[in-house]
């Protein structure tokens, strides 16, 4: 699959890694290709976020991702039926916090080994990143193109539910918008 992948989305695979490489992360996850994608110049996402106000909005969407790292990945949408059965998820969160200190619930992290990452230096992705891969290819063959793009790991990243898609929405990039700014007709 990765020989039909464009410059700009091998950037984006390759900016993944070296994200969650510099956060410690155990794996490359969705956060870490939305990241490489805001990194992006000169491409179709590049101008879709520009279009959208996002590039502008950087430092909002690595907050709300943070936050979302604080809540052990939870998405909004989980927190909130987990209210509506009584769960106070910022209250678990303060609780452990306080007891494990700040981050204890962020999952995910390398373990300390004195080498080069886990065992062999090698960063893998999460399922989910994997399936995002998986569903820019769906993408691009639904839209009769050749090629994976970076816009088409976008696409991906904007329709799979869960945190990075909520937040690309709450930043005015939904699917809708993001295909309008990147594929206008």
């Amino acid at each position: 699959m990765f020989e039909r992948f464009s410059p700009g989305a091998r950037a984006v695979v390759t900016g993944a890694v070296g994200h969650a490489e510099r956060t410690g992360a155990a794996a490359t996850a969705e956060e870490h290709m939305l990241l490489a994608l805001l990194d992006q110049e000169g491409t179709k996402a590049s101008f879709a976020f520009r279009a959208l106000g996002v590039t502008d909005r950087r430092t909002s969407v690595e907050s709300a991702l943070a936050d979302a790292r604080r809540r052990a990945g939870l998405s909004q949408a989980d927190t909130e039926a987990l209210a509506g059965l009584g769960i106070d998820v910022a209250e678990i969160v303060a609780r452990v916090e306080e007891t494990h200190g700040a981050g204890a619930l962020v999952g995910g992290r390398k373990a300390p080994s004195g080498g080069r990452g886990w065992w062999s230096g090698h960063r893998p992705f999460t399922r989910e990143a994997k399936d995002v891969l998986v569903n820019s290819l769906r993408i691009a063959v639904g839209r009769s193109e050749r090629t994976i793009g970076d816009e088409h790991i976008l696409l991906a990243l904007a329709v799979r539910p869960g945190v990075v898609a909520e937040v690309l929405a709450e930043h005015g990039a939904t699917y809708e918008t993001l295909e309008r700014a990147m594929f206008p007709r």
